[in-house]
């Protein structure tokens, strides 16, 4: 199996410039693919422990995994979709959803009509009724400031956060297993002491912690320079008895090529769809900008003058004036493709990255919609986790469950009537939002019509809650 030299570079996090010289001083033997780019055969790569686990995967072997029994889901902080839907692909059943955003839970309900979505704060959600009847929570908590009222951290110190709520559901559920996921960069936020109150919040809930990792989205059949890192905690009272095993990757990295035409993941072209356009004026700068690059590729006059003050700060800054390449990954989707830091060309074309372009990098199927503005598009597919990376993570998930099912057997919990109780008091709240701070406040806790804008009553569930929502 062939990989680039730039493709390299993504896999071990290191530059172009670095697997270059590896090439140049023949550390591993290079060649030329059928297409004049020069790069290296994985199978001389295996001292590379990214390559390694390439050439030796076990993905076929994972791909077939599917679960024993229903094992039933929570989700917080879901956003799109991206996290619920890779999730389900993997054997999930969801029973609830939690997101704040309504243009995303439109999108939820519009692609997942027996999926029970509450719009609103978590704050606001009591989830005892739930106790004990939940195998998996999930969520990918916003990453807030953290106050660090005792000398360790724990619990009481992510008070007022976001992950404090998060891990409110984990008490008030006692799921069996409970996954977060983040930016890797939660790892060294506030040198550290973030992670380390989160690890302590863990502990003091009753959950061993598997070590974290930060997996590439590259690595797992998604065409997209993309790193998240993900937490697994497992109860005590299971936790001795099984062990989590991280998901293997795919055999190659894919590019915008499998993205945008037929191949491993989709089986037609990237279909037409609406999508962010250039002002005359910048669309003449991109045009001169080659795939795969950027600024430095622009006569320096021209440059000049398009970077404005950047130009004098030098170097670095490979996200201005970017044109994506259709032999490589796309970098990392942002909430806008055409924002002048972090500009995302369409490798052929001179335009932004269209908003089902931006959904097939994310790996989203084409059938899934997205609702509200086409902004609030864009915003929903950048914040999202990649489907593939959420599905190769669920089958390990489920793997794990299967394995505890094997040592501590246990038939699947109804959750109807307790997913009923949680939705109709979240039906009798007034709540007023502030969409700066992501929260809102309970206006009453008696339903009744409003009048005005900013006041969010949820939508009446009663008795159009089915009795046994599938997904």
């Amino acid at each position: 199996m062939f990989i680039s030299i730039n493709n390299l570079a993504a896999l071990t996090g290191t530059s172009a410039a670095v697997t270059a010289s590896w090439s140049r001083r023949g550390v591993y033997p290079s060649c030329v693919d059928s297409n004049g780019v020069r790069g290296f055969e994985m199978h001389d790569l295996l001292d590379i422990p990214e390559a390694k686990a390439m050439v030796e995967n076990r993905w076929s072997e994972e791909f077939e995994v599917a679960p024993v029994r229903q094992f039933n889901s929570v989700e917080l902080f879901a956003g799109a979709g991206g996290l619920a839907l890779g999730m389900a692909k993997a054997g999930f059943h969801h029973v609830l959803l939690n997101e704040f955003d309504t243009s995303a839970c439109n999108t939820l309900r519009k692609n997942r009509p027996d999926w029970n979505v509450i719009e609103g704060d978590v704050r606001h959600i009591d989830f005892t009724p739930l106790r004990r009847k939940v195998d998996f929570l999930s969520g990918g908590f916003p990453c807030q400031a953290f106050s660090y009222a005792g000398k360790q951290g724990g619990f009481s110190d992510t008070r007022g956060t976001l992950f404090f709520e998060l891990a409110r559901a984990v008490k008030e559920i006692q799921p069996k297993v409970f996954m977060c996921e983040n930016v890797k960069g939660l790892v060294s936020h506030d040198d550290g002491r973030t992670i380390a109150t989160i690890k302590n919040a863990i502990a003091e809930l009753g959950y061993t912690l598997v070590e974290p990792h930060v997996l590439k989205a590259i690595m797992y059949q998604v065409p997209q320079k993309r790193e998240r890192l993900i937490l697994i905690a497992i109860r005590n009272d299971i936790a001795q008895h099984v062990e989590f095993h991280w998901p293997s990757p795919y055999e190659r990295i894919l590019t915008l090529r499998d993205a945008f035409f037929p191949g491993v993941i989709y089986d037609c072209e990237v279909p037409q769809s609406e999508g962010a356009t250039y002002p005359e004026k910048k669309k003449k700068v991109m045009e001169l900008v080659p795939q795969g690059g950027d600024w430095r590729n622009l006569p320096e006059e021209v440059a000049r003058k398009y970077m404005g003050g950047s130009w004098l700060l030098g170097g670095g800054k490979t996200g201005m004036a970017r044109r994506l390449s259709m032999s490589e990954p796309s970098l990392t989707l942002t909430c806008s493709p055409s924002q002048k830091q972090t500009e995302r060309c369409h490798p052929v074309e001179t335009r932004p990255l269209s908003v089902r372009e931006y959904a097939r990098i994310q790996t989203f199927p084409d059938e899934w919609q997205f609702m509200g503005a086409m902004s609030d598009k864009y915003k929903q597919i950048g914040n999202a986790v990649p489907v593939n990376l959420a599905w190769a993570v669920g089958r390990s998930l489920i793997r794990l469950f299967n394995d505890i099912e094997t040592v501590m057997p246990t038939a699947a919990s109804d959750c109807t009537e307790a997913v009923r109780e949680i939705m109709l008091k979240q039906q009798s709240l007034v709540v007023k939002k502030n969409k700066v701070t992501q929260t809102s406040e309970v206006q009453s806790n008696l339903r009744q019509l409003n009048l005005f804008d900013d006041i969010v009553t949820v939508k009446k569930i009663g008795n159009d809650i089915p009795v046994d929502s599938k997904l």
